[in-house]
C-alpha cells in the first residue's frame, strides 16, 4: 500500500547515512594510497561500506516504492540514491584493483586524486545535509556544488597529467596497463560526483 502522508525525515535521514558512507569509504581510500600497509583490511573494509551502501540504496528504493507523495520528485531521488551507490563502487573497484593487481606504491598524483574524491564527498555530505530545508539552505547548497565541480576541474587536470606522465616515464607495459585502470577509476568516481552535483543543483533550482 502506497503511504499518502509525506516521509520526508525518512528520506533525507537515509540520504544522510548515503552521504556519510560514501565519505568514510573515501577516507579509507585515501588512506591505503598515502599508506601501503594492510591493504587488504582495508580493501574489507571498503566492501563492508559497499555493502552497507547498497543495503541503504535499497531501503531508499523501497521507501520510494511505498510512498505516495514523495517531498522531491520520484525520478530525482532515485537517480541520486543510484548515483551515489555508483559512487562506492567506483571505490570499491579502485582498492581492489590496487590490491588484486599487486600495484605497488601510488605516485603523488594519483594520492592526490584520492584526496580531492575524499574532499568531494566531504562537501556531498554537507550538501545532502542541508536537503531537507532546501529553501533556506538554496544558496549553501549551491556553493557545495560549486566546490564538488571545482574540485572535479582539478582531478581532470591531475589525471591527464598522471596519465601523460605513466606512458612516458614507466618502461613495464603491465604497469601501465595496471595504473591507467586504476587512474581511470578514480577519475570515474570524481566524474561522478560533479555528475551528481549537477542534478542536485538541478533539484535545488527546482524546488527553491
Amino acid at each position: 500500500m502506497f503511504r499518502f502522508k509525506p516521509r520526508e525525515d525518512k528520506f533525507f535521514t537515509l540520504f544522510s547515512e548515503s552521504t556519510r558512507l560514501l565519505r568514510k569509504g573515501a577516507d579509507v581510500l585515501q588512506d591505503s594510497m598515502e599508506n601501503q600497509q594492510d591493504l587488504e583490511t582495508k580493501m574489507k573494509i571498503i566492501s563492508d561500506i559497499e555493502h552497507q551502501a547498497d543495503e541503504t540504496n535499497d531501503e531508499i528504493i523501497d521507501l520510494l516504492n511505498q510512498t505516495f507523495i514523495t517531498p522531491l520528485d520520484r525520478e530525482d531521488i532515485h537517480l541520486m540514491a543510484t548515483m551515489l551507490d555508483d559512487v562506492v563502487d567506483f571505490l570499491q573497484g579502485t582498492i581492489e584493483r590496487i590490491v588484486l593487481y599487486r600495484a605497488g606504491k601510488p605516485s603523488a598524483g594519483a594520492a592526490e586524486l584520492a584526496r580531492l574524491l575524499a574532499d568531494c564527498t566531504e562537501e556531498m555530505v554537507k550538501a545532502f545535509d542541508m536537503l531537507k530545508n532546501i529553501r533556506g539552505n538554496r544558496d549553501k547548497i549551491l556553493d557545495h556544488t560549486r566546490k564538488i565541480a571545482v574540485l572535479e576541474s582539478e582531478g581532470d587536470r591531475i589525471y591527464r597529467q598522471e596519465i601523460a606522465y605513466l606512458f612516458n616515464t614507466c618502461p613495464d607495459p603491465v604497469q601501465i596497463i595496471k595504473w591507467k585502470e586504476i587512474l581511470e577509476h578514480l577519475e570515474d568516481a570524481l566524474d561522478h560526483c560533479e555528475k551528481l552535483a549537477d542534478v542536485l543543483r538541478g533539484v535545488v533550482l527546482k524546488y527553491a
